[in-house]
């Protein structure tokens, strides 16, 4: 097993973010990981052997309100950009790649905006897209966005649209259901089941990381997509029903060099585990990425 080494960096505003690092320093490229909603942020355990052969290694972090990084209250999409640069910066990290499942490809975007001189290529595996809130944002419509989402989902999220308390409220009152379908059910049973213990570590220590990141995703990102120069891939199952596969469509419309792999059969989770499509596959291609940007 890979040993994965953490610590924590204090940010400028005296902010705690705790970071893991895998692999070899010397010798493998970074990619930087962004997880989902609600996790926390160790390295992904099944992709360990596929970065490792490709010649990469993963650097990840929790975002702030999960695991042991401090709570940024009224963070968005796009701040989480600066928490990143200022871990590169303390790592070393002059270039890296990026990749992120779910709720955290929208952060993995932002990266990508804002630092297009250091993002080397983006992978994105079920990400969300922004939410246009009103006539002429850039965005998908709100029918659209919430077209083909489960119930529970769309449940939470509808809550986030009406702000903090609304969405508090919402979590306080839930259970614990999921929108994932037999394929997802049936990937977790594997090598996949990892995202279990990751997402009770991201709600251990309460719900804040999982209501900031809400609230994120359904207000402005204040993300410049048009700036992304890096290659990037969305993959996404076509039978999402946490994250639809309308999503990944306007994506790979929106940004400026993209490519989108879509998953037939699979959900939110299984999409990952895909033989041809999948994490595994995209892990490569990050790979392949990052050798034509060297070229």
């Amino acid at each position: 097993m890979t040993r994965v080494r953490e610590r924590d960096i204090t940010l400028i505003d005296g902010r705690t973010l705790h970071v893991y690092e895998s692999g070899k320093r010397s010798s493998r490229f970074p990619i930087i990981w962004h997880h989902g909603t609600p996790n926390t942020g160790p390295p992904p355990e099944p992709l360990m052997r596929a970065a490792k052969k490709a010649g990469l290694r993963w650097v990840a972090f929790d975002r702030p309100g999960y695991g042991g990084s401090s709570r940024h209250e009224g963070r968005t999409v796009g701040s989480i950009a600066s928490d990143v640069e200022q871990l590169a910066d303390a790592l070393g990290l002059e270039r890296f790649a990026v990749f992120g499942h779910s709720g955290g490809g929208p952060h993995a975007l932002a990266c990508a905006a804002s630092m297009p001189g250091r993002v080397a290529a983006v992978a994105i595996s079920g990400g969300l897209a922004p939410l246009a809130l009103a006539d002429g944002d850039a965005g998908l419509d709100r029918e659209r966005w919430f077209d083909g989402m489960g119930p529970v989902g769309s449940a939470s999220l509808g809550a986030a649209l009406d702000g903090a308390d609304a969405k508090r409220a919402h979590e306080d009152a839930a259970d614990d259901g999921i929108d994932f379908t037999g394929r997802d059910w049936a990937a977790l049973a594997g090598a996949w089941g990892w995202l279990g213990t990751v997402a009770a570590a991201g709600v251990a220590g309460g719900l804040d990381g999982l209501i900031d990141d809400d609230l994120a995703y359904v207000t402005p990102w204040g993300v410049d997509l048009s700036r992304i120069t890096a290659p990037t891939l969305l993959a996404h199952g076509v039978n999402d029903r946490v994250v639809p596969i309308a999503h990944a469509r306007w994506l790979v419309d929106a940004l400026p060099n993209a490519t989108l792999w879509e998953v037939a059969g699979e959900g939110h989770i299984s999409a990952l585990a895909d033989d041809d499509r999948g994490a595994a596959a995209a892990v490569r291609w990050l790979a392949d990425a990052v050798e034509a940007d060297d070229a």
